[in-house]
This record gives C-alpha cells, structure tokens and sequence, in this order.
C-alpha cells in the first residue's frame, strides 16, 4: 500500500508542477498580450475592435454568418440600424 501512495503521490507532485508552470507561462503570456494592445493603441488603433476582430477569426465562417445576423436583427429589432 505504501509503494503506491509514493507513486501516486510522485505523480501528484508532478502534475501539479507541470500545471503551475503552465499557470505562470500563460500569466507572462497575458502580459505579453496586454503590451501588445497596449503598442497598437498608442499607434492609433481601437483595441476594442481589435478584440472583436479576433473574436471573429476565431469563428467558422457560419458562425460568423450567424452572428452577424443576429446582430442585424437585433439591432433592427432596437431601432438602431444604419
């Protein structure tokens, strides 16, 4: 009983470690991102549509299709369309 708790607890220790190292990569990550926006915004640039733009090529072309008809509709359905 005690080999298998050294050996699971082994693997325990190592996952953990593997996941806080991933943890601190994707916080650099996140700043690397945040200076990013932070360069196009002083170059001129809407960071919010930036995001939205990224948020789009994310999607699948009929995802997208759907969602810009549901925005259009939406906006319709508000009294806000162009």
């Amino acid at each position: 009983m005690n080999d298998i708790q050294e050996v699971d607890s082994s693997k325990l220790v190592s996952y953990i470690e593997r996941i806080e190292r991933l943890e601190e990569e994707r916080k650099e990550l996140g700043a690397d991102v945040r200076e990013i926006f932070a360069e196009a915004k002083g170059n001129g640039f809407d960071t919010k549509v930036m995001r939205q733009v990224l948020r789009l090529r994310k999607m699948t072309p009929a995802d997208r299709a759907e969602a810009e008809f549901l925005r259009d509709r939406y906006k319709k359905l508000l009294g806000i369309e162009e």
